[in-house]
């Protein structure tokens, strides 16, 4: 399965219009979630900008700097990742450049585990979510309006519709809503 999940305002933007998120920064118990998700991944498709952000965990010392970071890098850096990007010509940790389509890479990744896939960057998930990949959205709504900025989804030609399979409250008052691509039945 193909997940896009990433932290958002209640007006639906994951960066403000400055590209700031700081308010998506998660508290303990959902640090602990977060954990728990990225341990049953079997790659992570990341945009340049994703990539480059989470890039310190695999390689700053000072990113283990308690119990939960170290398990968050330990299981970060184990996680195969795809980068793609028109600008890097080499990447870092366990990572790799993407050589073929969205598409491509998305079902290569598929096929090499049988874990749950990732797709994260708002543009790497805008191609996917456009050629009708991405199997579960999961979304961590923040109390938030930023009224603007990079947002998580696209604008879309026809419906999609989806099931709600899951939510939790975080102490922090954020929402979590897990959301699954309802397939035709027909046919």
């Amino acid at each position: 399965m193909l997940i896009y999940s990433m932290g958002v305002s209640v007006d639906g933007f994951i960066a403000d219009r400055e590209g700031a998120f700081g308010w998506t920064i998660p508290n303990e118990e959902q640090f602990r979630f977060h954990i728990a998700q990225t341990r049953e991944l079997g790659c992570h498709l990341c945009g340049r900008r994703l990539y480059e952000t989470l890039l310190p965990w695999e390689t700053d010392p000072s990113m283990r700097d308690n119990d939960l970071h170290a398990a968050f890098a330990d299981i970060w850096c184990a996680l195969p990742k795809v980068v793609f990007s028109r600008t890097l010509h080499s990447v870092q940790g366990n990572a790799r450049l993407a050589e073929a389509s969205v598409a491509e890479e998305a079902a290569a990744a598929l096929d090499a585990t049988d874990k749950d896939i990732a797709i994260g960057g708002a543009a790497l998930a805008t191609a996917a979510i456009e050629l009708g990949l991405v199997d579960e959205l999961r979304m961590f709504r923040n109390p938030v309006v930023v009224g603007g900025g990079t947002p998580f989804l696209p604008p879309v030609t026809k419906d999609v519709p989806l099931e709600l399979i899951d939510t939790r409250t975080f102490g922090s008052h954020v929402i979590y809503e897990r959301y699954r691509r309802a397939r035709d039945q027909s046919g």
